[in-house]
């Protein structure tokens, strides 16, 4: 019995169990603890910090070129922004012009009116109800004596990086809320008629942003921005500092540095703002 138990093959014991059992630790911590001991593969201190500094400014360097060239204007973009500009006010010039034949045009046409229909005792009853409702509609040019508010953005600061003291470009702070306000308020305050930089105010007239751009009327207007009101110069003036606009445009002046100046004038002349077709309209309540 014992000596067939002896034949029998035992299994071999996993040399993966037997290396768990009798050999406590990785033969990897014995060689790293020759190499320290020799010093063969323990790098020194110096030569370490060395290249981690090498290291930190090459990434410094690269990330400081990178962020140059994001934000620093390319070397044409002056001149294209001035292009822009220029383009603009040439288009702004020629809107100018043809204003100015369309209103010779106008008061060519009110001439002839007038000299078809002053002698009809019905036409000279047409005609007065024809001015009252231009007169509302700031079809006719006017001229009189009120006052008018100036509205200018902050003079742009010198950009202290660059050695050549350049400017940076101009901020607009004065939004087109600014504006309107300015308008409603000297409107409440009895004004007869107003206009932004000679473009009439009339019914139809937007007062609204584009970008950058300050448009009245569909039309570009810069600053300073003169908004006119023709009107009693007493009455406007009173009515307009105890206005919230006021109120307003003079924390803003405080805050931003912006330019807000009220002024009377003798004599402000005003064309008249352009008159569009109406294709339908629905009766209100009066």
């Amino acid at each position: 019995m014992n000596q067939h138990w002896e034949q029998i093959r035992r299994n071999p014991t996993p040399s993966l169990l037997t290396a768990l059992l009798e050999d406590h630790l990785d033969p990897g911590y014995a060689a790293a603890a020759e190499d320290r001991t020799t010093k063969h593969t323990r790098p020194a201190r110096k030569g370490v910090l060395v290249w981690l500094t090498v290291g930190a400014l090459l990434t410094g360097l690269t990330i400081g070129i990178a962020y140059s060239n994001t934000t620093e204007p390319g070397p044409g973009s002056d001149r294209t922004q001035a292009e822009i500009l220029a383009g603009v006010r040439a288009a702004s010039e020629r809107v100018d012009t043809l204003t100015a034949t369309r209103d010779d045009l106008t008061a060519d046409i009110d001439r002839r009116r007038e000299e078809l229909f002053t002698d009809n005792g019905a036409g000279t009853d047409i005609l007065g109800e024809l001015r009252r409702t231009e007169d509302a509609a700031a079809a006719t040019e006017v001229h009189g004596p009120g006052v008018t508010v100036t509205l200018s953005d902050p003079a742009a600061k010198p950009n202290l990086s660059d050695s050549g003291q350049r400017g940076n470009p101009r901020t607009a702070v004065l939004l087109d809320r600014d504006l309107q306000a300015v308008i409603n308020a000297l409107w409440a305050g009895g004004a007869e008629a107003v206009a932004v930089d000679d473009v009439r105010i009339g019914p139809g007239v937007t007062v609204r942003q584009a970008g950058g751009a300050m448009l009245v009327d569909n039309r570009p207007v810069f600053s300073p921005y003169v908004v006119s009101a023709i009107g009693s110069p007493s009455r406007l003036q009173t009515a307009f500092v105890v206005s919230d606009a006021y109120l307003r445009m003079s924390g803003v002046q405080q805050l931003y540095g912006v330019g807000f100046t009220v002024a009377e004038a003798d004599d402000v002349t005003m064309p008249a703002a352009a008159v569009r077709d109406i294709e339908s309209a629905l009766e209100g309540d009066r």
